[in-house]
């Protein structure tokens, strides 16, 4: 099996999502801790522009959103599965809405003033600052919950989610799933990285006993690495050969042509290069660093856009 460098750092609910899927599949990994906000020089080596957290790196291979990481993860060991037969459908379905609709009105609720103060109150006012630029940066056009639509509405996420918590272990039965990674990493934030928001707990215990069993799962085999390391294995290696899957062609951009792929919303830096793959779940793109040498930089086709380069 290749070696799995995860870029990540500690306090990302994304970041948390794989490193719980690591764990359940009892997987050793390189952990290289990058930073939180711009400038990220090392990343941009790598992904050519993409800055979102986490990205997995196997040799000369980048795999960038978590949903991506969690299909490699998949293919690189199987059992145990993350896609159950019967609930491949519904696991994917509910892992979106809960990597988007639950995770914003989350962190909405996490990072009202109180949260906000609570994550911050051992840090330098100027590091405060500089996070909250950064992510207004990223965030930039986006429709935000105002704290108290989001408070609403965690709080009935958080019933829908105990309903189905207090009838079996874990969401959709006696296993995890994909599902549950999805929604445990921003329920994972309120109670680790901000407790002082902890309380809208108190309503739903059943949520907290099944939070209890997805951290018993771990964090796997980790084993601390560098970043120019990481860099040093991309540069030393060639990308993994592309999938066999056809060629599907929605946008009328031949693959051979330079384009740019970028995130519909959050964080939406483009990464530019050469379109090499767009199956009927990813795009892969082809691209040269002076630090990284060639790498192909791996997207899911849910979530973000293709656009030629002018």
């Amino acid at each position: 099996m290749s070696h799995l460098i995860l870029h990540h750092y500690p306090s990302s609910p994304f970041s948390e999502k794989i490193r719980l899927a690591l764990g359940y599949k009892q997987l050793a990994w390189k952990s290289v801790i990058i930073p939180s906000i711009m400038p990220k020089p090392d990343v941009v080596a790598l992904t050519g522009g993409y800055r979102k957290t986490p990205f997995l790196q196997i040799g000369a291979d980048i795999y960038c959103d978590s949903a991506l990481i969690c299909d490699v993860l998949e293919h690189e060991q199987p059992e145990p599965v993350l896609y159950p037969p019967h609930l491949k459908g519904v696991s994917r379905v509910f892992a979106q809405w809960a990597d988007t609709t639950l995770f914003w009105a989350a962190m909405a609720y996490n990072l009202q003033p109180r949260g906000a103060a609570a994550m911050f109150a051992n840090l330098p006012p100027a590091a405060a600052q500089a996070f909250g630029e950064d992510r207004r940066e990223m965030s930039a056009g986006m429709q935000r919950l105002r704290p108290a639509d989001a408070t609403a509405a965690y709080r009935s996420y958080l019933r829908r989610i105990a309903h189905m918590a207090e009838e079996h272990d874990f969401l959709f039965g006696a296993e995890p799933c994909l599902a549950d990674f999805a929604a445990y990493h921003p329920l994972w934030f309120t109670r680790q990285c901000v407790p002082v928001m902890a309380d809208i707990f108190a309503a739903t215990p059943a949520v907290l006993e099944w939070m209890d069993r997805m951290a018993a799962l771990g964090h796997g085999r980790m084993e601390k690495f560098s970043a120019q390391d990481a860099i040093t294995v991309a540069a030393g290696m060639d990308p993994l050969p592309l999938m066999g899957d056809l060629f599907q062609d929605e946008h009328g951009i031949p693959l051979g042509s330079q384009v740019a792929i970028a995130a519909e919303s959050f964080g939406t830096e483009p990464t530019e290069g050469e379109l090499i793959a767009a199956t009927r779940t990813r795009y892969t793109l082809r691209r040269t660093d002076p630090r990284a040498g060639t790498v192909h930089v791996h997207f899911p086709r849910i979530g973000y856009v293709l656009r030629a380069s002018p």
